[in-house]
């Protein structure tokens, strides 16, 4: 089932086209990756799915309901998280998260909040005008895994927060996950989304270039291979399934199509092996592919 639909989404801001086209689904209890660098759409299409933006053609619709027409009614059931959150100076942080808690509409028993706080090292009782990029984040952060919710939607929910800390974040997420909640993932650290996700939507220039199972998406992408030989293997330069193609006295260096690692084996057979080295793909390798294109335009 659905919890999230985007169907053929476009978004002008004047004749400047932010979305073209946009189009995923977000399944109940998955983890769904929304990546792309500052300026591809993520934000545009979150705000989109708030309701806090129009689309300017398609649509949008949550556990069945209009994105934009049943805002009230879909937000009973999300937590939010942005990648900047500002609040109020005069209020601690304590008070704040109180504050959101009330806001949704939702009781939440005092030990919850108290183990979020130690877990994320917050101290709720200073001013949030003292409070650093990371500590605003966390006050997000609390606030949204204090209460049940069925989808979380994170527009780069770490940022500002040190390498523990987001072990910390990683750890609730899977926990809402087990409890069956979907989550909507916006980050630019790739390592998070691949430890974290399920699917992937990478959006360049406003337009989903690529999307589906993490796992299936791998296989587009090139893994590394270092080789030292006894005899020469120049003849892999020919296949199309290998790719930048170094030789260093007995050592070659190349990418490989990683369906076509049988083909490789046959292929180096006999030659003297050394040493077989090869590194798996990665997400960040699929979403260079993408990037590493002229970026000019992108929205």
């Amino acid at each position: 089932m659905s919890i999230l639909e985007v169907k053929h989404l476009s978004k002008l801001f004047g004749k400047q086209a932010a979305l073209k086209d946009v189009s995923f689904n977000l399944g109940g209890g998955e983890i769904l990756g929304f990546i792309g660098p500052n300026g591809a759409g993520k934000s545009t299409t979150i705000r989109i799915i708030l309701g806090m933006l129009k689309a300017t053609e398609g649509s949008v619709t949550l556990f069945g309901k209009d994105a934009w027409d049943d805002a009230v009614e879909v937000h009973k059931r999300i937590a939010y998280v942005p990648g900047d959150v500002n609040l109020w100076p005069n209020l601690t942080g304590g008070e704040v998260i109180d504050l959101f808690l009330s806001m949704r509409g939702v009781e939440v028993k005092a030990a919850r909040k108290e183990e979020l706080m130690r877990e994320f090292e917050f101290d709720p009782t200073k001013k949030c005008r003292s409070y650093s990029k990371g500590n605003r984040q966390k006050v997000a952060l609390i606030a949204a895994f204090a209460a049940d919710a069925d989808l979380y939607i994170l527009d780069e929910p770490t940022s500002g927060l040190d390498p523990l800390q987001e072990r910390v974040f990683q750890e609730h997420i899977k926990k809402v996950k087990e409890k069956g909640a979907s989550v909507l993932l916006s980050s630019h650290i790739l390592s998070e989304v691949e430890e974290l996700c399920d699917t992937v939507a990478i959006i360049r220039k406003g337009k989903i270039v690529e999307s589906g199972k993490l796992d299936e998406l791998k296989h587009l992408t090139r893994t590394q291979v270092k080789l030292q030989v006894l005899e020469s293997v120049d003849h892999l330069q020919e296949k199309n399934y290998i790719h930048e193609f170094i030789k260093d006295k007995d050592k070659v260096f190349f990418q490989l199509d990683s369906n076509h690692t049988d083909d490789l084996i046959r292929e180096i057979q006999g030659h003297g092996i050394v040493k077989f080295e090869s590194t798996p793909p990665k997400l960040e390798d699929l979403f260079m592919r993408h990037y590493s294109r002229s970026s000019e335009g992108d929205v």
